[in-house]
């Protein structure tokens, strides 16, 4: 049994104590995070801005295949695969210990199609790079990541570099101008529209949940 520390109470608790009466993120990790808070939450989706991307930097995307590089994702990539009418895979890793992964079994058919690989953050990288090497592999013309988060530690930016990615595209929730100098394949997603709509729709008291489905013009 997990005896993982919820670090998300704690700083949900820092933040309330610090005085915020209303929090707006973007792709938490879990959404039963928002349980944790005692004041509103309003946690946005990048997929709108995703699905968007998708369809106007990828021109055969409507022979392509989305991939979840693990079995957790799975519910986040057959959205987005519903909403471009494609087919998903899944690839189902066993790891031996924390942070390293051990071995990736693809479960789907990605021959002879554009693999993009969707996740809500990535860290070191060890993994979409694993997984990018078993699409390719798979037969997968070409691959794509896209993901919410790019944390980029360690020995992430030398990984995608030496990596089969056509580009891996994140969102800008973190400043990604210092890794794009270094990295020519990261491309990142503008958000700030869709966070200051949400701030101007909270304040006039006007509905969020559009949002959830679109992006603002």
């Amino acid at each position: 049994q997990s005896r993982a520390p919820i670090s998300a109470k704690l700083v949900a608790n820092m933040l309330s104590v610090a005085g915020a009466d209303h929090i707006i993120t973007m792709d938490l990790h879990a959404s039963q995070i928002q349980g944790f808070f005692d004041i509103p939450v309003d946690n946005l989706y990048a997929e709108p801005a995703v699905l968007q991307w998708i369809k106007e930097n990828i021109m055969e995307w409507r022979n392509c295949i989305i991939v979840s590089p693990d079995a957790g994702g799975a519910k986040r990539v057959t959205s987005i695969a519903d909403r471009l009418n494609v087919e998903f895979a899944l690839i189902h890793k066993e790891r031996k210990k924390a942070n390293e992964v051990d071995r990736m079994v693809l479960v789907g058919d990605v021959k002879d199609r554009v693999a993009i690989l969707v996740d809500d953050m990535a860290d070191t990288c060890g993994t979409i790079c694993h997984a990018a090497d078993k699409l390719i592999s798979a037969g997968a013309t070409k691959v794509y990541a896209i993901l919410t988060h790019g944390i980029f530690s360690g020995p992430a930016i030398s990984r995608i570099n030496n990596a089969s990615f056509e580009a891996v595209v994140v969102t800008n929730t973190i400043p990604q101008e210092e890794k794009m100098k270094h990295c020519p394949k990261i491309q990142f997603i503008d958000i700030s529209m869709i966070l200051a709509e949400a701030i101007r729709r909270t304040h006039n008291g006007e509905s969020v949940s559009y949002l959830f489905s679109h992006v603002p013009l």
